[in-house]
């Protein structure tokens, strides 16, 4: 337990004082997360852009968004923040009034408690720390199956649950799983899983890098996960949420069958009149 909770001092960020949630990493080697990042620079008069837009890392993506994205407001919008900068008005730390130069963002450490430099592009130019999310997220995990799951089934006392069941959302223990999955229905093919308290549709993996698939490559025309889509080979390649992409073919597809449907009664009648002509001609 000493060991666990020094692990999570060190997963927790130095401004909100909770586990990070989508970190930046820092020139300074120090990680904070975006949101507070975006607030840092906004109590210190930067005009920096949406904190609920996503950071341009490569691996950004909407589902691995803070839940506290969406209590922020009254935050500048970023085309209006664009014309103010090139227009060269208004006055912060770093800029002169009526000055047309390019603003450089100093952002102060919470850490290091040193005001590191990140030019002029602020915290579009920070990179997202995969590495610190992932060990952030596998440390949860392992919180929640620390936890005894016990058996939804037995009979007082509870046994301990060993499956789990993604169909069913529920755990069970060995006696209980086999009473509930006879052999010979349909519920034997139910495949099990670790036991859980909080059950998640089963999604597509990628077979590569055994990561949950979010995104669609046009180019190559096949899913891909977060790991591959920072990968050379699709680099230049167009790419978009798997959400877009399902829309688009299924508009696609709904437009195709409608024209089928519509000229159904036309080829009917078409195949009718050429049939009349066979036996005609036979005649």
């Amino acid at each position: 337990q000493t060991s666990m909770k020094n692990m999570e001092r060190e997963l927790v960020c130095p401004v909100c004082k909770e586990m990070y949630k989508q970190p930046l990493a820092l020139p300074c080697m120090h990680n904070v997360c975006h949101v507070c990042a975006s607030e840092v620079l906004l109590q210190h008069g930067y005009l920096c852009c949406d904190p609920t837009s996503e950071p341009s890392s490569p691996a950004a993506t909407p589902a691995t968004r803070s839940p506290r994205l969406g209590r922020r407001a009254m935050v500048p919008k970023p085309d209006r923040l664009d014309r103010l900068l090139k227009s060269g008005f208004g006055t912060y730390p770093g800029r002169k009034r009526g000055t047309v130069h390019p603003q450089t963002v100093s952002f102060p450490c919470p850490a290091c408690q040193r005001d590191v430099d990140l030019g002029e592009r602020g915290l579009g130019s920070l990179f997202r720390n995969l590495t610190l999310e992932r060990v952030v997220e596998r440390y949860r995990q392992t919180i929640n199956i620390s936890a005894a799951i016990m058996c939804q089934f037995c009979k007082p006392p509870q046994l301990e649950a060993t499956k789990g069941c993604t169909e069913c959302k529920s755990s069970f223990c060995n006696e209980c799983f086999k009473l509930y999955h006879p052999w010979g229905t349909q519920k034997a093919q139910h495949e099990p899983t670790p036991p859980t308290l909080t059950f998640r549709p089963k999604g597509l993996m990628c077979p590569e890098h055994k990561e949950e698939v979010t995104h669609y490559c046009k180019t190559c025309q096949r899913l891909v996960c977060q790991l591959c889509r920072v990968r050379r080979t699709h680099t230049s390649h167009k790419i978009t949420p798997v959400l877009s992409a399902y829309q688009a073919l299924r508009e696609k597809l709904t437009k195709s069958l409608a024209y089928i449907l519509s000229s159904q009664d036309t080829v009917q009648t078409q195949i009718a009149e050429l049939e009349e002509t066979v036996k005609h001609t036979e005649v």
